[in-house]
Parts: structure tokens; C-alpha cells; sequence
């Protein structure tokens, strides 16, 4: 934990994290019951079974745009890494590098259908995030063999480059039901508000600094702020790190927000079957805001924003020391730079995302479906944050009460293009949305991988029982 902050302050390790959508590609399934609510609570509304219970599942990602790694990697992670061997820099790119990572827990969820119109939801969550990069190639090869004798006597420039990370627990009430239903149509809405606990934070921001190598043991920096900090916890972190989780601390309050149009075009007018007919759409179209909100965390008492402004600077001096703390680094920082009045307190926002859906039913075992991620507190504006990764997804599925296969075609705002696969086995779901892409490539530079286990009616051999016609037309 605290190597992973101390190099987001020094953007040295650029594969820190952003997050996406929770089981990508599945989660828009009309099978995916509880899993669904996570990116769109209205998908709650006229599910096809009573209840719906999550047991454990969890969903990993992390990538970055700079550095590739050989598939053994993965495996066998070496104790001293070795430049052209463990892994291989892109230094002549012209691109600002970027990295992301998400990890989180869904633990015991369920989903419960009041009737065929409304459901109601409790989802916990653990999650962890955080974002880091927006830095240029050239300074992004400084960094990584810091202090780099190539860039000696030339002017570097950060005009802006930013690191964050936040651990935090979550759980989530849900409400979700039909509000409008038509000869051929219906509507649905849905809404999550979700109790925050925070864990541990902490950002920074290097802005407006120019510096220039003159040796390997001496520079000047003639020019910038470095605004940090991170939670008081982080000063008192035990091992293992399960220890530190605690429910109802740095306590805030979240929100999901989502709607459905499914257009039905067999209903005929004459009324919908008894039972479910979650399926029973040629198309629908969703729309949700997911984490809306912040967290509130008192900064660790020696935390304060930093003058960068020195000369004859040994860069050794500012370099984190094998086995040091947070504490002991950052008081370090504070000696050799000149401290600025800064806020006790900050506040991190969760990485907010506009999700946009559309799922075209082919004949109600195949189906195929778009769906957007964009990121609504991307930029430089706010460094108090972590921010989604946005991404365009494609995914062809088949499926049935108890089988489903599906192949995600993922692009995202870095231009990484990936194919995936995921499968649901009864209660099992796993899958990855870069399968393929890894297994034929020799180095990687992102992975992702997500498995669930869940329970409901249909998988216990319940049936919700025949489908007959009621014998009246639908009424708006």
C-alpha cells in the first residue's frame, strides 16, 4: 500500500488504475440478475425470477499505455525487474502515457421481485481504484531510470500530471420498477443509493513545474507545486491489510440512477403472459449515471502542498527509501521543499460514468449488445478523484436458463482494442474481456479478469410456471 502511493506521488509506476464497467459484457444480459444492478438499477424491474442472491464474485483490471511485460510475468513475478527482459518501455511514442487498475469484491447481494412491476436490491461491495498519468513520453522515460543522464542540460516541462488511489466499502439499497407500460412498449427506472465507508486515499498533483538535470547528482527546478496528500489512516496501516477495512468510518453517500425503453412489438395488445417475460423485447435501449459521489478524509497530520522551487537539488534526495513510511517520506519532502498552506481535509470523489446501453434480441436465445462507458470526471480539473475508463463494447451472447456464452469486442479511449469471453455455468460466471487478446500476444500491457457465483430459482430447477395470456389489452 505504501509503495503504490509513494510512487503515484512521483508518477514512477504508471499502471495505477481506473475503473470500468463490473462484468463487462454479461452484465447487460437479462440473466445477469443481481450482477445487472451494479451498472443500471432499473434492470431490476421485471426480472424473471423471485429472487436473486449473489454468494462472493469478484472483477480485476489493470493496464497502462507505457510498459509491456512478457505473459510469464503474470505468473512468476520477478524480484528485481530487469529493463528488455521483464519489460520493455514504449519511449518513442508521442501519446501522454496512462495507466489504471480497479479491483473489488461483491459480497453476499441479493435481488428481490416485489411483483412483476418492482424489485428491490441490497448490493456490498469492496472496491478499490485510482487513476495516474496524463505525462509525456519524453518525461515519462525520465522518470522510469530517474534521474536519465539522456535528458541532461534540456528543460523539462510538467505542465500537468496527476495520481490518485481510494479503497473503500459500499453498500447499496435499490429500488427498481415499470413505470409506464404500453401496447408495445415499456419502461423502467430504477434508483441505488449506496452508504460509503472509506478506507484509505490519497492523490497528487505535480503542476506548472520546470526543471532542468545538470548532473546525476544535481538539478534545478526552477518552477512548480507538488499538492499531496492521504488519509490519516495510511499512518496507522496494519498487516494483513484486512485488518484496516472497517464499515461506517469516513462515511459518505452515493448514487446509481438508470432507465430502459424495451420495445415490444409481439405483445399484440393484448396483454402481457403471466409470469416473467424479461426476454420478451426485440429491443431495449438503458441510460444510468453510476457513483455519483465523494468521501471525506482527514489528511495525515504531516501532509501539506509543496513549493517545488530549488536549486543544486541531489535528486537522491527526493528518492523513496527501501522500507521507509509514508510518514517518514513525506516528512522528508516537507524539509527539502517549502511547505503552502493546504486544507486538513479533502474530499475523493468516485470515478462517475455515463453507461449507454442498446441489446437487440435475435430470437430469444441470441442477442447482441452495444454498450458505452464514458467517464464523467476525467481531466485535470479535479485531482481529488478516480475516474472510469471509457470504453465502447460489442458483445454477441447466447443463452438460456442455465448457459450463456458471450464475446466482448472492447475499444478504449487509449485506443486498446480487445476480444473477449465470459461463460455462465448455472451458478458460475467468469470470464475476461481480453482473453483473446492475451492469449495471442507475447507481452501484455493490460488484463482483466471477473468471476461470480450466484443462486436463483432457475438454477434450482424452480420454474416460475406456464406463460398464458391475460385476456385484456395493456392499458398506458
Amino acid at each position: 500500500m505504501y509503495r503504490i502511493l509513494l510512487n503515484a506521488i512521483f508518477l514512477l509506476l504508471l499502471a495505477d488504475a481506473a475503473i470500468a464497467q463490473t462484468f463487462p459484457g454479461y452484465n447487460v444480459s437479462t440473466y445477469a440478475g443481481i450482477h445487472g444492478v451494479l451498472s443500471n438499477p432499473a434492470s431490476a424491474a421485471g426480472y424473471r425470477y423471485k429472487w436473486d442472491v449473489n454468494i462472493i464474485g469478484a472483477d480485476v483490471k489493470a493496464g497502462n499505455t507505457y510498459a509491456r511485460v512478457p505473459k510469464s510475468v503474470l505468473s512468476h513475478i520477478p524480484k528485481n525487474w530487469k529493463p528488455n527482459q521483464d519489460y520493455f518501455l514504449d519511449t518513442t511514442a508521442q501519446r501522454r502515457q496512462n495507466g489504471w487498475m480497479m479491483a473489488e469484491i461483491v459480497l453476499p447481494s441479493v435481488l428481490y421481485a416485489i411483483d412483476e412491476k418492482q424489485s428491490v436490491s441490497f448490493v456490498w461491495r469492496m472496491r478499490s481504484s485510482g487513476s495516474a498519468g496524463n505525462l509525456p513520453t519524453p518525461l515519462a522515460n525520465f522518470f522510469s531510470d530517474f534521474p536519465n543522464l539522456q535528458y541532461r542540460g534540456k528543460s523539462l516541462t510538467i505542465e500537468k500530471a496527476a495520481a490518485s488511489m481510494h479503497v473503500w466499502n459500499e453498500l447499496g439499497f435499490s429500488y427498481a420498477r415499470v413505470i409506464k407500460e404500453g401496447y408495445t412498449s415499456r419502461w423502467k427506472a430504477g434508483i441505488t443509493v449506496k452508504l460509503l465507508s472509506g478506507v484509505a486515499a490519497g492523490y497528487s498533483q505535480v503542476a506548472n513545474t520546470n526543471f532542468v538535470l545538470n548532473t546525476k547528482r544535481n538539478a534545478d527546478i526552477t518552477s512548480g507545486t507538488l499538492r499531496y496528500g492521504y488519509s490519516q489512516e495510511l499512518d496507522h496501516w496494519k498487516k494483513p491489510d484486512l485488518s484496516n477495512i472497517q464499515l461506517f468510518q469516513n462515511n459518505g453517500i452515493g448514487l446509481d440512477l438508470g432507465v430502459i425503453y424495451e420495445y415490444r412489438p409481439d405483445n399484440g395488445g393484448w396483454g402481457k403472459p403471466e409470469g416473467t417475460d424479461a426476454d420478451e423485447y426485440k429491443f431495449r435501449l438503458g441510460v444510468s449515471i453510476t457513483d455519483i459521489g465523494r468521501i471525506k478524509y482527514v489528511k495525515s497530520a504531516n501532509n501539506t502542498d509543496l513549493s517545488l522551487v530549488r536549486d543544486n537539488l541531489d535528486p537522491r534526495q527526493i528518492t523513496y527509501r527501501d522500507k521507509e513510511s509514508l510518514k517518514q517520506y513525506s516528512t522528508r519532502l516537507n524539509r527539502y521543499f517549502t511547505p503552502i498552506n493546504s486544507d486538513s481535509t479533502f474530499h475523493m470523489s468516485l470515478p462517475a460514468a455515463l453507461n449507454l446501453m442498446g441489446d437487440y434480441n435475435i430470437n430469444s436465445r441470441f442477442f447482441v449488445s452495444a454498450n458505452a462507458v464514458i467517464a464523467l470526471n476525467a481531466g485535470n480539473r479535479n485531482f481529488y478523484k478516480t475516474y472510469a475508463l471509457t470504453q465502447l463494447l460489442i458483445t454477441p451472447r447466447y443463452e438460456t436458463e442455465r448457459f450463456g456464452a458471450y464475446m466482448p469486442f472492447v475499444i478504449n479511449h487509449n485506443g486498446q482494442a480487445d476480444v473477449g469471453a465470459a461463460v455462465r455455468f448455472g451458478p458460475l460466471v467468469l470470464g475476461s474481456y481480453s482473453l483473446f487478446t492475451t492469449l495471442f500476444q507475447s507481452r501484455i500491457n493490460h488484463a482483466d479478469a471477473f468471476v461470480a457465483l450466484r443462486l436463483n430459482p432457475g438454477m434450482l430447477g424452480r420454474r416460475n410456471g406456464d406463460k398464458k395470456e391475460l385476456g385484456c389489452p395493456v392499458n398506458f
